[in-house]
């Protein structure tokens, strides 16, 4: 019942910008968090893993690493990483890495090889999880939350707050994650539609 007035009621969810469940509904946050997670499988490392790192505690009960270029709020020393060239982690440490909504904001330059980072760290059989939005969606988003804290005085865009590198971007296409996984040696890519946000935002997964 819930995934249903989710999907009837998405327009709403994407511009109210609530980041918890509130009124019987998902916020966005929370529903993409639960799309990756029934993807996890055993230990997870949480790239790009943002304030206070949610989907490790909140999600997985703790199972897992986050680590991240910028001090968010509530990240401590160990989840800072300031050369995202080698994590600091051994070979096949994980059984999952995930990028959640933000493999756009690495720099090009870097992304072959933060994706060859995570090929190395994963277990053999070990899966990837990254998620991304249709362009459309992506651009909108970003606008609104900007201009929503812009106005109101709020903190929801964690870019703002960070800043934008010249090399980040608003969205990547499905044949750049296609070839960038590939080319990192990841197999049996795939693709699958979040249906309660009209198919507007989707994750990708491969194996090791």
């Amino acid at each position: 019942m819930k995934s249903f007035l989710d999907f009837l009621t998405f327009p709403f969810r994407a511009f109210s910008l609530f980041e918890k469940d509130k009124w019987g509904l998902s916020s966005l946050a929370s529903e993409r968090f639960e799309y990756v997670r029934k993807e996890v499988k055993g230990y997870c490392l949480d790239v790009g893993c943002g304030r206070y790192n949610r989907f490790i505690n909140e999600y997985l009960g703790g199972k897992g690493e986050g680590i991240d270029v910028y001090p968010y709020a509530g990240l401590s020393e160990d989840n800072i990483v300031k050369d995202i060239t080698h994590f600091p982690f051994g070979d096949n440490s994980f059984d999952t890495v995930t990028f959640i909504a933000n493999i756009n904001h690495i720099p090009e330059s870097l992304r072959d090889i933060e994706l060859s980072q995570a090929y190395r760290c994963l277990k053999p059989g070990g899966n990837i999880v990254i998620t991304m939005g249709s362009p459309l969606a992506e651009i909108l988003v970003h606008k609104v939350v900007a201009l929503h804290d812009r106005f109101f005085g709020t903190n929801y865009d964690v870019d703002s707050e960070r800043g934008m590198d010249d090399e980040e971007e608003y969205y990547l296409t499905a044949s750049e994650i296609n070839a960038r996984l590939r080319a990192a040696g990841f197999l049996k890519v795939k693709k699958k539609y979040f249906y309660s946000q009209w198919g507007l935002n989707s994750l990708y997964t491969a194996r090791k």
